[in-house]
Formats: structure tokens, C-alpha cells, sequence
């Protein structure tokens, strides 16, 4: 029962890390009696990652946490050179859910002692060559036009779900796959977001990782909000106001 407790109490702190950067913009939440969420979340991920059992590591789980390290990485930094170039708010916001999303996979490399591959913080610099061309070519990219910048943005987060549900597939570590999930819903309500302004300059994405008939179920179905458990189902909120409205 004890760890019952503790593992619903580890999904909802996650949720102060996956909620969408859309919604976090609107600073509603904190007027309206929504006190359990807050901006820092990074103690509550070391919370949560702690609060779940150590279970060893596959060399799979292993390779999925240094890539998503660094994939969550390249989103962030891509997004921070679009926003600069075409000052479209919608990157600013996101990158700034990136970095929540590299906390929560960083507290699992730290429970896991896992040599983080973004050490050393340098914006468009990576470790891994893949990772690295990426950034290179999906910067250059989204130079071009702003649309060009969007359609970046919905291919970073139709990258971010196909690699996230591989990971899912190669893990059974309770606090790996719960992260995975969560991330997993942040990047589908991404997806959502780009898409939704693309749609305002006329335009639509082509599916280039995912089947494009789960891409367009994904842009078609509302946004998630709220924690998701292990298995990807919604979590409800402890609290008796319901906040959700405000995410």
C-alpha cells in the first residue's frame, strides 16, 4: 500500500514537469488556487525518480536515456535559434518545456550514476554525431521562413514520439517509463500546438518519422493535460479545485 502511496504521488509531481509550455504562459494557474504546481519543478523530479524503486538497467534502457538526454537537448537549443530569428512566441515557450523535459530524463542518469552526454551545457554542441548533423541541418532549415521554422518544430516533436515510444518498448524500469510517458504526452500536445499554428499560415505537416495516419490522429484529438501513469492513462488530480482547465 506504502508504495502504492508513493508511486501516485511521484506521477502527479511529474506533472509540474510535462505540462505543456503553452499552457504554462498563461500565468491563470496561480490566481485561481492551483498551489500544488510551481515553475521550479526540478526538486520534485529528483523526488519523484527517487521515490520510485532502483531497478538495473538494460544496455537498451541505458542507450534510450543518453539519446533522449540529448534529442530533448537538441529541441530546446533549435527552438531558441528559431524564436530568435522570427520571434514567434510559440518557441520560446516550448524550448522552456524542453528544458524541463532534459531535467526529468537528468534525474534518471543521476539515480542511474549515467555520464550525462549534455554536460557541458553548450548550446548546439552534442556529443553524439547524429544529434549533432540534426541541429545543423534543422537549424538551416528553419532559416528560411517561418513556416519552414514551424514545420521544424512539428518534426522535432514527430521525432520525439517515434523515439520515445521505442523506448517504451525496450524498458520495464517503473521510473524510466513513467518519465517516457509523460515526456510522450508533452511532445503529442507539441505536435498539437506547431500544427495548430501552421494552420494559421495556411499550411499542414507531412509526417516524417510516425505514420502520418498517427500524426493526424494526434493533431485531430484535444490536448492532454494532467500527469499520465505507466500506462499513458490520465491520473486525476488530488486536489479538490479542478485546475486542469489552466494548463
Amino acid at each position: 500500500m506504502r508504495r502504492k502511496f508513493h508511486y501516485q504521488v511521484a506521477v502527479i509531481v511529474l506533472f509540474t514537469v510535462t505540462a505543456s509550455a503553452l499552457g504554462w504562459a498563461q500565468p491563470a494557474w496561480r490566481r485561481h488556487g492551483c498551489g500544488p504546481l510551481h515553475r521550479d519543478a526540478n526538486p520534485g523530479v529528483a523526488r519523484l525518480v527517487s521515490a520510485l524503486p532502483y531497478e538495473d538497467l538494460s544496455i537498451e534502457e541505458r542507450s534510450a536515456l543518453l539519446k533522449m538526454r540529448e534529442e530533448e537537448k537538441l529541441a530546446r537549443d533549435v527552438y531558441k535559434v528559431l524564436y530568435d530569428l522570427w520571434g514567434l512566441r510559440i518557441f520560446a515557450n516550448i524550448s522552456r518545456s524542453e528544458q524541463r523535459h532534459m531535467d526529468a530524463i537528468k534525474a534518471l542518469l543521476d539515480k542511474y550514476d549515467l555520464p550525462d552526454p549534455a554536460n557541458d551545457e553548450v548550446a548546439g554542441m552534442f556529443s553524439s554525431p547524429e544529434m549533432q548533423k540534426l541541429y545543423n541541418d534543422l537549424t538551416a532549415q528553419g532559416a528560411k521562413s517561418a513556416v519552414d521554422a514551424l514545420l521544424v518544430g512539428a518534426t522535432i516533436e514527430d521525432l520525439d514520439i517515434f523515439d520515445l515510444k521505442e523506448g517504451l518498448k525496450k524498458t520495464d524500469n517503473q521510473d524510466v517509463t513513467l518519465v517516457f510517458q509523460n515526456l510522450l504526452k508533452g511532445s503529442r500536445n507539441h505536435l498539437r500546438a506547431f500544427s495548430r499554428v501552421l494552420g494559421m499560415f495556411g499550411q499542414t505537416y507531412t509526417a516524417q518519422y510516425l505514420d502520418q495516419d498517427e500524426v493526424d490522429a494526434i493533431i485531430q484529438s484535444p490536448r492532454e493535460r494532467g500527469p499520465v501513469n505507466r500506462d499513458g492513462l490520465p491520473v486525476p488530480m488530488p486536489w479538490g479545485r479542478d485546475c486542469r482547465g489552466m494548463r
